[in-house]
């Protein structure tokens, strides 16, 4: 599924999640709890310098901000190169608002460079 045909969640969905974000965010909230409940995201990183490269992102949904979920992104189809984050839901719908965003502006999926500190643990 293309995030061009997500349609946007349910108002009860989305109105669990509205205290979290502010400005633009909250409009792009709709979408982004689509996206998140459908549980996966199919993506490329982009590289530079180099072509880009395939990935598949998974997590577990709740319908609790606060839920902790486990995100798993796996690179290439090769199981060496999968890597695991625990975050809140709330986190990781925000993460999803920012591909949203970048996809609207760039026509590529993928995740921010925050996401990608946060998975590789480089923040910490």
């Amino acid at each position: 599924m293309s995030i061009d045909q997500l349609q946007p969640a349910p108002q009860g969905d989305v109105s669990v999640y509205m205290p979290y974000y502010q400005g633009t965010k909250r409009n792009m909230l709709p979408l982004a709890i689509s996206l998140y409940q459908k549980g996966s995201l199919e993506g490329n990183r982009k590289i530079e310098g180099g072509e880009s490269i395939p990935f598949v992102a998974t997590w577990y949904v709740s319908k609790m901000p606060i839920e902790l979920t486990r995100c798993r992104l796996q690179f290439d189809g090769n199981a060496e190169l999968s890597y695991e984050v625990m975050m809140a839901n709330s986190e990781l719908v925000d993460f999803l608002i920012d591909v949203i965003m970048n996809y609207k502006r760039t026509r590529s999926i993928d995740f921010s460079q925050a996401f990608y500190r946060k998975l590789l643990r480089a923040d910490s």
